[in-house]
């Protein structure tokens, strides 16, 4: 590296200078002024350590939600009842009754692509166990809910096609749920809780899910959807057993397209829907949600990424700056080697060592640094700990460029000086 600059030199009858003593002595000269080194380094270490902290948060955050909705299914469409209104005034997607049972039963009998189909009621409701009460949600779903949403009991079981048939009282817990109302690690097969005044027997818990954003999805209770329909809600639709949302799975990202085709098609027929008419439910694609949160996070991370990297431009100013600094103090210095041999290149070549001896210490320290606060980040916000390789050799490189760049104007102009010129300077 330093023999790129010998050229701009030529010395006469002197010694070549060997590697290792010149970063022997750029690591003396830095140690004897420890202040003013860690000061110079700090640019480096902040630029270094925050592009690699910030890439790793950005791709655990991303890969963290890419697992919860996969664990909900790529290949799932959701289908959300329309929006009410009051006046002029939305009440939100799912609060108009335009979904029922019938709808999800006809698209499994009419729908080719749909490989399976599930409806749900949910509504919020207060749970009650002895002297214990909690805020929560309640599902009403049908027998295919368990295996579309790919959560199944882990404790007990969930209902039967017979509980289904005769809006049977009984209820599956969200594990939060469960730690709620009986405490961590209790058994409460076989007891009696209460929703909205009505009694219900617990016959399972389901496995744990964790968080989607800010929805903890543990924090549920599950019953038959005849149960919710007659005896919680009590609002049946003119057609049917009115839900607040239809599941549709395919066999794979192609069935799933075509199933979004003809469930489409399917309802707007059921509905009475014809151009210019609007539809009157929403289907999302859990594939595209994925999709969308990814180049969201992604064009994110760059973005910080380079406003971090604009650290890694104030560290190079701020090691040019002190390496400048440095040529004037010990300009002196700098003659009386020239009057007992020293060459030019040997002054560049101390000097642009230096620079690069700072940029990589301080490189190094800010992608430890950099690691270690990605991985308290991962642990603190409880989303996966992801290191790019890549990340580390760009932020390495980086700091060997800054260097490099930093110390060349600096490191030239110590190698300029006129030995006569530096040995009259106080």
């Amino acid at each position: 590296m330093f023999k790129l600059f010998k050229g701009f030199y030529k010395p006469k009858n002197t010694r070549t200078v060997p590697f290792l003593e010149i970063l022997t002595m750029a690591a003396e000269t830095l140690w004897s002024n420890k202040l003013r080194t860690g000061l110079t380094m700090l640019g480096v270490i902040i630029g270094i350590s925050s592009v690699i902290a910030i890439t790793s948060v950005g791709q655990g955050v991303q890969k963290g939600v890419e697992q919860q909705i996969q664990a909900l299914g790529t290949d799932v469409i959701q289908i959300l009842a329309g929006a009410a209104r009051s006046g002029n005034i939305s009440q939100g997607i799912g609060s108009s009754s335009t979904l029922t049972w019938e709808d999800a039963k006809a698209i499994a009998q009419q729908a080719p692509s749909a490989q399976m189909v599930s409806a749900y009621l949910q509504r919020n409701a207060q749970v009650v166990y002895g002297g214990q009460n909690t805020s929560t949600t309640i599902y009403g779903t049908d027998l295919s809910y368990p295996d579309i949403r790919n959560t199944h009991p882990q404790q007990g079981r969930y209902f039967t096609e017979e509980e289904l048939n005769t809006a049977a009282q009984v209820a599956v817990l969200g594990p939060t749920v469960l730690n709620t109302l009986f405490g961590q690690g209790a058994n409460p097969i076989d007891e009696t809780i209460r929703i909205r005044g009505e009694a219900y027997k617990v016959i399972g818990v389901m496995e744990p899910k964790g968080s989607q954003g800010p929805m903890d999805r543990d924090d549920q209770v599950f019953i038959p959807l005849t149960s919710m329909s007659a005896r919680l809600v009590g609002n049946n639709a003119l057609a049917g057993v009115s839900v607040s949302g239809i599941l549709v799975k395919g066999a794979n990202q192609e069935q799933l397209e075509a199933a979004q085709f003809q469930v489409t098609n399917l309802l707007r027929l059921r509905h009475n829907i014809y151009p210019p008419q609007a539809d009157d439910f929403r289907l999302t694609n859990q594939a595209d949600i994925v999709s969308t949160f990814t180049n969201v996070v992604g064009l994110f991370t760059v973005m910080v990424v380079a406003i971090a990297g604009i650290s890694l431009v104030v560290g190079g100013i701020g090691i040019a700056n002190i390496m400048l600094v440095s040529v004037v103090e010990r300009t002196r210095e700098i003659g009386i080697r020239k009057a007992v041999g020293a060459t030019n290149s040997a002054i560049l070549n101390q000097f642009l060592a230096e620079a690069i001896v700072i940029s990589i210490v301080g490189g190094v320290i800010g992608m430890v640094s950099g690691i270690a606060i990605a991985f308290g980040a991962a642990n603190i916000f409880k989303f996966p700990f992801v290191i790019s390789v890549l990340s580390i050799i760009v932020g390495f490189a980086l700091s060997l460029g800054v260097g490099l760049v930093a110390g060349v104007i600096p490191a030239r102009n110590a190698a300029k000086l006129d030995p006569i010129t530096a040995l009259r300077s106080d």
